[in-house]
């Protein structure tokens, strides 16, 4: 009998990690980093919940941090085993665990230094040697090719629309069979196609990041242009704190769609995150060699983002001119949920000024700068100072990568009905709406799983 626990992404949207036992064999599905708020954050820092002298393999679904980035700690214990993924995932994953590492050690030398540290001296969660070899582990699969993972243990990878690489992973056990859905994109995504069907299973892993809320994504273009229209004509420019992978690739290609349509000014548009460019290249790429997820519509030889007067920013010199723009811009900034990165410098600079706006494009997990912001905080903490907020913010969350509730019902429900479904990876509320309207609406038995439960599939 294969019993699953669930490691992470219970009542929150960080740490995702599911333990799969078969009886001869372990495998880790995701292995994500908690974020937000500190009690998540601390428990990054304690022992690996599970026997890694027992783990025969991890699977990664996609290369955001919450879902690969605590893999550099199991390394740190030891653990040595394969890492299983598709080519889009280990590509960018290997850039995502860099530039983590990178942040972690600069983060640690900078508060040791400026001195608003509790810890004597703060350190790392990881490094980058660490983190590269983890990257050394990685083993990529194509979609839709079954592979023997560990000791009856089969994958098979469909696609998930969210970012590049993304997947649903499909495990079976035997004649049993298990689908997690990872995070899912969404069908109006801007560059990659929708998530492909689910096949049958015994039992439904479904993410609920917007399990309680819908997109309106004509809405949000009109108020994206809308904003930038009007932030440039009092003088100011537009600072976005956007994801490195695939927000900034989606937003580039609106921000092209706009500026060819005539409605915004054809502005500067500086993407300043290494990490962003990194990944930039990596979706150019995948359209020269025209992979299987990427949109048919954006493989006609232009470079599809590039509203016009792209500038790709790779020094810290470049960056610091960005501070203070002669012109009005759009900047295009690293972390998305401003927890670190070049977009903190942007915002002690830009926060204190009326004629500039900051916007969020995308989720802002609880306990972040981000979630701060679109709370409507008068002032922020960064580098151990106050900073006012007297910008302007402005929220769209229809450019979130993640599907919303009405597009998760849809995927789940294209096939048949799992014996249970275990709604994950949400807040509360977003969880247990998601997870009422399975039942109340299609009869499903549909469970809100506890942090460390252990259930038999």
């Amino acid at each position: 009998m294969t019993s699953l626990t669930f490691l992470g992404a219970t009542g929150t949207v960080t740490g995702s990690k599911y333990l799969f036992d078969t009886g001869k064999s372990q495998v880790l599905v995701d292995c994500g980093l908690f974020q937000g708020l500190a009690p998540l954050r601390r428990r990054n820092w304690k022992q690996p919940p599970l026997d890694l002298d027992r783990l025969d393999a991890v699977v990664l679904t996609h290369a955001h941090l919450d879902h690969c980035g605590y893999l550099p700690v199991l390394v740190r214990h030891g653990w040595r085993g394969p890492v299983f993924t598709t080519e889009g995932t280990a590509d960018l994953a290997a850039i995502v665990l860099a530039d983590s590492a990178h942040l972690m050690m600069e983060e640690a030398r900078q508060a040791n230094e400026g001195g608003w540290t509790k810890h004597k001296p703060a350190l790392p969660l990881y490094d980058a040697d660490d983190a590269d070899r983890a990257i050394r582990l990685f083993r990529p699969i194509d979609f839709s090719m079954s592979r023997r993972v560990a000791d009856g243990v089969d994958l098979e990878f469909g696609r998930a629309g969210h970012i590049l690489g993304s997947a649903w992973a499909h495990l079976t056990f035997g004649s049993r069979g298990v689908v997690v859905s990872g995070d899912l994109g969404r069908p109006a995504h801007r560059v990659l196609l929708p998530p492909q069907q689910r096949p049958a299973c015994d039992a439904l892993l479904l993410e609920s990041t917007y399990g309680d809320r819908t997109h309106d994504d004509a809405a949000a273009s009109s108020l994206f242009a809308a904003t930038i229209r009007r932030t440039a004509a009092r003088g100011g420019s537009v600072l976005i704190p956007a994801f490195a992978v695939d927000r900034t690739e989606v937003v580039l290609v609106e921000l092209a769609r706009l500026v060819r349509a005539g409605e915004i000014p054809d502005l500067p548009v500086l993407v300043d995150s290494p990490m962003a460019l990194a990944s930039l290249r990596v979706y150019r790429q995948a359209i020269a060699k025209s992979w299987p997820e990427i949109r048919p519509e954006l493989m006609n030889g232009e470079d599809a983002f590039d509203p016009g007067r792209l500038a790709e920013l790779s020094t810290a010199t470049q960056s610091m001119r960005a501070n203070d723009p002669h012109e009005p811009s759009i900047i295009i900034s690293a972390s998305g949920m401003a927890t670190g990165g070049r977009v903190l410098h942007h915002l002690k600079s830009m926060l204190p000024n009326h004629r500039h706006t900051i916007l969020v494009v995308g989720y802002a997990a609880a306990g972040t700068r981000a979630r701060q912001l679109v709370g409507g905080a008068r002032e922020i903490k960064i580098h151990g100072r106050y900073v006012p907020v007297k910008a302007e913010v402005q929220v769209l969350d229809a450019f979130s990568a993640h599907a919303d509730a009405d597009e998760l019902l849809a995927w789940a429900t294209d096939g048949p009905m799992p014996a249970t479904t275990y709604v994950v990876h949400g807040e509360p509320e977003s969880s247990a709406t998601l997870a009422e309207r399975l039942e109340t609406e299609h009869g499903w038995t549909a469970v809100i799983p506890r942090d460390d439960e252990r259930v038999l599939i």
